[in-house]
């Protein structure tokens, strides 16, 4: 297919939100950190609608875009890794979102389209290749909420190609952690805590990288956050 567009187009599954100001109503949205460091790097961030996957095929939609961002979130419903019930730190559910998500996930695999998911992202392709999380990392002495620490990067991985370093430093928001790896999967990052910080698929035809961090809150000021979301939008643009 013929590109008339000069940015590789990136897809970014929006996230539900029950009420924005702004808009008066609920709405889809992403973070706009996100979506700047995605046109900082030369892409065209293009937010698009959870649909259900029943109604809507997945891969059909993926097919016009060169690339995927699968960002943060709420968590996933804990059955959906095989979990018999839900801690109450769980929050933020959403069952279409859910579906959506690994949906995309395995569809973007499949059809070897350049993959970065961060946050929730990763915890999705965990599931997607039957991994499990840890539903909640042992209260506020532990989780690794509104704070940045260092996270060891393994060598040789394209995490550490993109990020140009061993050791980052990573902003981080989440409660829950990767419990059962997915299969395939390659550890390629974790923090101090022994908590996974990066995912990758050895072996996998195409670029897919994942990191538990936020690379968006730091990346206008750290060449090493920006530099993912350069490796993500490279990688779409090779395809062609």
């Amino acid at each position: 297919m013929t590109r008339t567009h000069t940015r590789p187009l990136i897809a970014i599954p929006a996230r539900f939100a029950a009420t924005t100001s702004v808009l008066r109503y609920a709405a889809e949205v992403n973070a706009r950190a996100l979506v700047e460091a995605v046109w900082r790097a030369g892409g065209e961030p293009v937010s698009i609608h959870p649909a259900d996957p029943a109604g809507a095929d997945v891969a059909e939609r993926l097919a016009r875009f060169d690339g995927v961002l699968l960002p943060g979130g709420g968590d996933l419903a804990p059955h959906r890794y095989g979990a018999a019930d839900t801690h109450g730190s769980v929050y933020d559910v959403d069952d279409l979102q859910d579906v959506f998500d690994l949906e995309v996930a395995r569809r973007a695999l499949d059809s070897v389209l350049p993959m970065l998911a961060i946050c929730r992202g990763l915890q999705v392709v965990n599931v997607a290749l039957g991994g499990s999380l840890e539903q909640d990392m042992g209260g506020a002495d532990r989780e690794h909420r509104h704070i940045v620490h260092p996270v060891a990067i393994q060598r040789g991985t394209l995490l550490e190609r993109a990020t140009g370093a061993e050791k980052t430093e990573a902003s981080c928001y989440h409660h829950q952690r990767v419990d059962r790896v997915g299969a395939g999967l390659k550890v390629t990052a974790r923090a101090a805590d022994g908590t996974v910080e990066g995912l990758e698929l050895p072996g996998h035809p195409g670029w897919f990288t994942a990191v538990q961090w936020h690379p968006e809150d730091t990346a206008d000021q750290d060449p090493a956050q920006q530099g993912l979301f350069d490796a993500l939008v490279q990688a779409a643009h090779n395809r062609h």
